[in-house]
């Protein structure tokens, strides 16, 4: 049976906050969390940066309204206007481009699609065409708006995709469901975050992930908290030991429950099913608040 449980913490509901959830490997937990933080605030924009893998609609199953193809600009050679001058193999920092003999190759799959090689083309034999890389959709579950980027299969370049996923501008809380790693992807889906919530494991491979991301966020200097899931009271935490010994805010911590992977195996969003789950999420996402609050007052910061 469905549970909704009227949250003592109303607060969640308003003030425009972005945040994103990190972890510095598949598998943590980072999307379970994310769409928890956006189920438990209803009024929130769920985005699934993970546009390689999204899996976001497993969970939400969100009614589709409207999808859009991205495409990214290429480069086309026009043969018979090419003198071989090899000013564009050479300008190319890529590699995009090789003259064989009379014939010049492009290689998409290696491209950046920055335009040098049409714009710095003395013959004018390079020319740029539009082709797809991706598809964005929109679409809602209750309350919740819904977004996720879906890369087509044999593209290597998704950051235009996040970046036409992130073009839109929202009100009230956004939460990004960031793609794993610490690389440009994440990089670029966590640029315009308000505050970063760092999922990790309770192991020793964790805590190595859990400082990976910690670097980034640093670097980027985005106010940050995280996350300690699947922990266990007798065992050791070295995510737990990494955090306090670097002096990184722990906003909760998510035992390992059974339950909780049953219903995420199913697709199900814990926080509609189990009234505990909505009061955790419900206090986390209030932390979080609190936290971004604090670090944007200069008179708070440590």
């Amino acid at each position: 049976m469905l549970l909704w449980v009227k949250s003592t913490l109303d607060s969640t509901m308003g003030t425009d906050l972005t945040v994103a959830v990190l972890s510095g490997k598949g598998g943590t937990g980072k999307t379970l969390v994310s769409v928890n933080l956006a189920a438990v605030a209803q009024k929130a924009t769920y985005v699934d940066c993970d546009v390689e893998e999204p899996n976001g609609h497993l969970f939400f199953k969100p009614t589709i309204l409207s999808s859009r193809v991205v495409t990214v600009p290429k480069p086309v050679v026009d043969q018979s206007l090419c003198d071989g001058c090899r000013i564009c193999t050479e300008a190319c920092a890529f590699n995009a481009l090789a003259l064989i003999g009379k014939q010049l190759l492009v290689f998409n799959e290696v491209c950046h699609s920055c335009g040098l090689c049409t714009t710095l083309c003395p013959k004018k034999a390079l020319t740029e065409v539009e082709q797809p890389l991706g598809v964005v959709r929109q679409g809602r579950h209750g309350t919740v708006s819904f977004e996720d980027g879906i890369l087509d299969i044999g593209q290597s370049e998704a950051v235009p995709l996040i970046k036409a996923l992130l073009k839109k501008k929202h009100k009230d809380l956004v939460v990004i469901d960031s793609p794993p790693g610490s690389g440009c992807l994440v990089s670029e889906a966590i640029m315009g975050a308000d505050f970063c919530l760092l999922v990790a494991e309770p192991t020793r491979f964790g805590a190595h992930n859990l400082a990976m991301v910690h670097d980034l966020v640093q670097i980027l200097g985005k106010p940050c908290a995280v996350l300690l899931n699947k922990t266990e009271e007798s065992a050791s935490n070295p995510s737990k030991e990494y955090a306090l010994a670097h002096n990184l805010s722990i906003a909760g911590t998510l035992p390992y429950d059974p339950k909780l992977a049953a219903l995420a195996s199913e697709g199900l969003i814990a926080t509609e099913e189990l009234g505990h789950y909505h009061a955790f999420f419900s206090n986390l996402l209030e932390t979080i608040r609190k936290e971004a609050a604090d670090a944007s007052d200069p008179h708070t910061q440590r």
